[in-house]
């Protein structure tokens, strides 16, 4: 297994770390309960070849409470555990302390080595700092060694990342990187900003939710360049090979995902010039075959029945870029009227679209996938 010293410590952390978020669920069952015999063989498997360091949040359904039954048997300072305080579900500094505690519970220790945060962005950032009191009482936390190390994770722009890298002297941070985001949503220059700040980086969707480890007919050069290695592997050992990269998450569901991931950082092999233009440009193609060609010159909004068009084709393309129900959620919260079912095929939009998009046939298509229920 890879390690990285964390700054200037003693402390090692495997480079694959394993995220908890996407523990398998039982069978038949409701969808929520992880199915804890599975997550433990998993997590013994990583464990046993040297994985240590393990992430999870108060949010994250029951995944502290099945970490914590799996690394009991463990000797504590033979792993890292990282939860996470989620600013939305603190009305009251008692919302805080309650949060707090109850993640401790769960996972059933003491301390938490890491602790962060919640994605601290541009319409959250005075819930931490505010009234509430939630960094004065974590920075308390780690005066009193039930937090070793306090960061953030930040899925917002580079200007809100620079923002939260503000508000105090973090010892480390998470955010979003992958070969796809590198362009397509800036993450060169957020990763520019923790690097120029010192701190360590902690990758959280490196395959971009599983989209970079199912490329079909985009990921032939990749399959022709080295065969036999999976999709996923490139993405891992891309986020893996920058030098500010403390650990790569991955949020592994299978046995099969975790023997591919041991793999990769046990015999880890930085990606060289040639395979990251080799990325660069599958990132492109995947771009490419995702992409509406709207350029949001609003000519087509003189709809009859008052349809935002541009937002509702943006959702679509992140959709399309994605392929997680996640994207499609902003639909949801938009009135019936608004939403793309409310579209009537008239095909005045086209009429004045300068880009000759077939916004009624995307509409249709956009309506069909958020009348499925999430996830289908």
């Amino acid at each position: 297994m890879e390690y990285r010293n964390y700054r200037n410590t003693d402390l090692k952390t495997s480079l694959l770390g394993f995220g908890c978020m996407r523990f398998p669920k039982v069978e038949g069952g409701d969808g929520k309960t992880s199915d804890l015999a599975l997550s433990e063989r998993m997590v013994d498997l990583a464990y046993a070849q040297g994985v240590n360091y393990f992430d999870t949040a108060y949010v994250y359904g029951d995944s502290e409470r099945t970490i914590g039954e799996i690394l009991k048997k463990y000797p504590r300072e033979s792993f890292y555990l990282t939860s996470k305080m989620p600013n939305f579900m603190c009305k009251t500094k008692e919302d805080v302390q309650r949060i707090f505690q109850e993640s401790l519970d769960n996972c059933g220790v003491e301390y938490f080595d890491f602790y962060l945060c919640h994605n601290i962005n541009g319409n959250n950032i005075d819930l931490y700092t505010g009234e509430n009191d939630i960094i004065p009482f974590l920075e308390q936390m780690k005066a009193e060694g039930k937090i070793r190390y306090l960061g953030f994770s930040s899925h917002g722009t580079p200007e809100q990342l620079q923002r939260a890298v503000n508000i105090r002297d973090w010892d480390f941070a998470q955010i979003q990187l992958n070969y796809l985001d590198w362009t397509y949503q800036d993450a060169e220059a957020q990763y520019k900003i923790l690097e120029e700040a010192g701190l360590p980086i902690i990758v959280m969707e490196p395959v971009r939710g599983g989209r970079l480890a199912s490329l079909g007919e985009l990921g032939k050069k990749l399959e022709a360049y080295a065969p036999g290695k999976s999709a996923a592997s490139w993405a891992l050992r891309w986020a893996a090979s920058h030098p500010a990269v403390q650990v790569v998450l991955s949020g592994m569901s299978t046995m099969e995902q975790v023997e591919d991931n041991l793999a990769t950082f046990s015999n880890f092999v930085p990606v060289n010039e040639e395979e990251k233009a080799l990325l660069a440009e599958t990132a492109q193609a995947i771009i490419n075959d995702a992409l509406i060609p709207c350029t949001s010159c609003r000519y087509c909004s003189d709809c009859p029945q008052e349809l935002d068009i541009p937002k509702l084709l943006n959702i679509y393309g992140d959709y399309l870029l994605s392929r997680t129900p996640f994207s499609l959620a902003p639909v949801g919260q938009l009135p019936d009227e608004k939403k793309p079912g409310a579209c009537i095929g008239c095909g005045a939009c086209m009429q004045r679209c300068p880009q000759g998009i077939e916004i009624p046939k995307l509409l249709t298509e956009l309506a069909e996938l958020t009348a499925k229920p999430a996830g289908k």
